[in-house]
C-alpha cells in the first residue's frame, strides 16, 4: 500500500470515528471526504461499511462491564435479558429493510448530492424535536435504558431504519426519535450506543461477504488502518458526547447539518467543487 492510500484510509478512519455517534452522519460525511479525496469506487463503499466496526469497538470498550454483565446475566437475571432483548427487537427493521434494499440505496443515494439534502432535512426535523421538548416543558416518560419497554425498542428500530438514507444518520435517528418517543436525552444517547454494536457488526459483515469478490489480501492494511482511526477517534467522541448532553442539548449539530448541507449544494450547482458519484 503506497503512503497517499494509508493517509486517505486514516482521513476516511478519522471522520468515520468523529462522526459515527454524533447526529450529523458518519456515511454522509464519509461520502463527502471520499469525493473530495477522489477515493471513490465500489471497494471503497465497502471500506466505508467496514470501518464502522472500529468505531463499534470503542463503543464495546467503553461499556464493556455493562455488556460483561449482560452477557453473563442472561440465564439469571431478567433485567439483563430484557435489555439484550431490547437490543435485539431494536436492531431487527433496519436490518431487514437493510437487506432487501441496500443495492439500490448504494446505487441511487450513496452521491453528495442526495447526501446533501438529507443532511438539511435531517437538521430541521432535529431543529422541529428540540424546540417542542423547550416548548411543551417536556419530561421523559423513561429516564434510563433499563426502563425501556419493548415497544419503545421497536420504536427507536423504527427510527433507525430511516438512517438508511445517507447523509440521515444512524445516531441521530436513534436519539431523536427516542427522544420523540419518550426517552431522556441521555437514555437515547445510551441506547443509540448500544444498538450500534449489531447493527454496526452486521452491516460490516454482510457488506463485506457480499462484496469479498472485490477484496483481497493486498486491501487488509488500508481496512486496519482506516479501522483502527475509526476506533481511537470513536473512543474519544463517545466520552466527549456523554459529557456534553448532561448539559447541552442537539441544537448545534442540527445548524451545522443545514449549513453544510446548503454548502454542498451551492458548490455543486455552480460547479465551485467538482463532487464524484
Amino acid at each position: 500500500m503506497d503512503i497517499l492510500l494509508a493517509i486517505k484510509a486514516i482521513i476516511m478512519g478519522l471522520v468515520e470515528g468523529f462522526t459515527e455517534f454524533l447526529p450529523i452522519s458518519s456515511t454522509g460525511h464519509l461520502i463527502l471526504a471520499g469525493s473530495l479525496l477522489n477515493f471513490t469506487g465500489e471497494k471503497v463503499k465497502v471500506f466505508e461499511i467496514a470501518i464502522q466496526a472500529g468505531a463499534m469497538l470503542a463503543v464495546i470498550w467503553e461499556y464493556r462491564r455493562r455488556i460483561a454483565n449482560v452477557v453473563t446475566g442472561l440465564g439469571s437475571d431478567p433485567k439483563q435479558r430484557r435489555f439484550a432483548l431490547n437490543v435485539l427487537i431494536a436492531f431487527i427493521p433496519a436490518a431487514a429493510l437493510g437487506f432487501l434494499f441496500s443495492g439500490l440505496i448504494k446505487a441511487k443515494l450513496f452521491a453528495p448530492v442526495p447526501v446533501a439534502t438529507a443532511f438539511i432535512v435531517g437538521g430541521l426535523v432535529i431543529l422541529w424535536v428540540e424546540r417542542r421538548h423547550a416548548g411543551d416543558g417536556h419530561k421523559a416518560r423513561v429516564d434510563s435504558v433499563d426502563d425501556m419497554s419493548y415497544t419503545d425498542a421497536l420504536k427507536v428500530g423504527l427510527a433507525q431504519s430511516f438512517a438508511l438514507i445517507p447523509g440521515t444518520s444512524r445516531s441521530g435517528a436513534t436519539i431523536i426519535g427516542g427522544m420523540l418517543f419518550g426517552l431522556s436525552r441521555k437514555a437515547a444517547t445510551e441506547f443509540s450506543f448500544f444498538l450500534a454494536i449489531p447493527t454496526l457488526l452486521g452491516a460490516t459483515a454482510y457488506s463485506v461477504i457480499k462484496a469479498r469478490h472485490l477484496l483481497s489480501l493486498a486491501d487488509l492494511p488500508m481496512f486496519l488502518l482506516g479501522g483502527l482511526a475509526a476506533f481511537g477517534s470513536a473512543f474519544l467522541c463517545v466520552r466527549w458526547l456523554l459529557r456534553y448532553i448532561s448539559t447541552h442539548d442537539f441544537t448545534i449539530f442540527a445548524w451545522y447539518r443545514i449549513v453544510f448541507g446548503i454548502l454542498v449544494l451551492v458548490t455543486a450547482h455552480f460547479n465551485l467543487v467538482v463532487w464524484a458519484e
